[in-house]
């Protein structure tokens, strides 16, 4: 399991860590509060490269008993994969620091927090491994002097992406009209355990035709990439204009399209 969790620190306050609440600590009883009105990255999917850090701003509200100052406890939202959110959740990812709130009544806290993603390619400081892009739920975290901990998931979701590229070239240039142009291209995503871009094998990839003057794309056809990721294929030369593929994107991988090549056709 990858986790950062959140400990006592000397000055008595609490805030998050790389380390995990040990058990005794676990134990205590958390601040009494609920969390509504989560929001990640402002509900888009979280994309993240092949080597640098992506940081993405979190929203939501904390409702406290009116007899609970708001200074003994931090809070924080939490991802999460598994049946439920707390200690023994398969996998979970939370900000390197606690949220700040502001009291908008003496009962319901706004807060913000930030969320690191780290692909460096080692669990050891809770940096992502490609096999975690896809689907996770959300939730967040309270925690008092004592280290105890309050837990609540089932907030929404969230996609963890692998960031996409997508290459194209049409040749040859320039072209008769009626003769066979070649399409080629690739389809990559990063690879957070080499910190490289790798070809994203099998994968349906539309070529498209915008005609010179219009700000239309067209489909010509569907074609899948190779087990490099590789793309290639042909079509008729008819009239001046730009060629590009366009992928619509997984729940791991976001969509994207190449820049259009231009082709002159005499």
């Amino acid at each position: 399991m990858r986790i950062r969790a959140l400990v006592l620190v000397a000055s008595g306050a609490v805030a998050l860590s790389a380390l995990a609440v040990p058990a005794a600590q676990a134990a205590t009883a958390g601040p009494a509060v609920t969390f509504s009105s989560l929001k990640v990255n402002s509900g888009k999917n979280i994309v993240v490269g092949s080597t640098a850090m992506v940081t993405v701003s979190a929203t939501y509200t904390v409702t406290k008993p009116a007899s609970l100052d708001a200074s003994s406890i931090q809070t924080g939202p939490a991802l999460y994969r598994g049946a439920t959110l707390g200690e023994n959740s398969d996998d979970m990812l939370l900000g390197d620091d606690p949220g700040t709130c502001t009291a908008s009544s003496s009962t319901v806290l706004k807060c913000t927090a930030k969320i690191q993603f780290r692909p460096k390619g080692t669990d050891e400081d809770g940096d992502l491994f490609s096999t975690e892009a896809g689907t996770w739920k959300l939730g967040a975290l309270a925690v008092n002097a004592d280290n105890g901990v309050t837990w609540q998931g089932g907030l929404g979701t969230t996609h963890l992406q692998r960031r996409s590229t997508l290459t194209v070239n049409a040749s040859p240039e320039p072209v008769k009209k009626g003769k066979t142009i070649t399409v080629t291209g690739k389809l990559a995503r990063a690879n957070w355990d080499t910190n490289t871009y790798a070809g994203y094998s099998t994968q349906p990839v539309k070529l498209q035709f915008r005609k010179a003057g219009s700000s239309t794309y067209t489909t010509l056809k569907t074609i899948k990439t190779t087990s490099t990721g590789a793309l290639k294929t042909t079509t008729t030369a008819t009239v001046d204009g730009y060629y590009r593929y366009s992928f619509a994107g997984t729940t791991t991988t976001p969509a994207v399209s190449a820049a259009g090549d231009y082709v002159d056709v005499q």
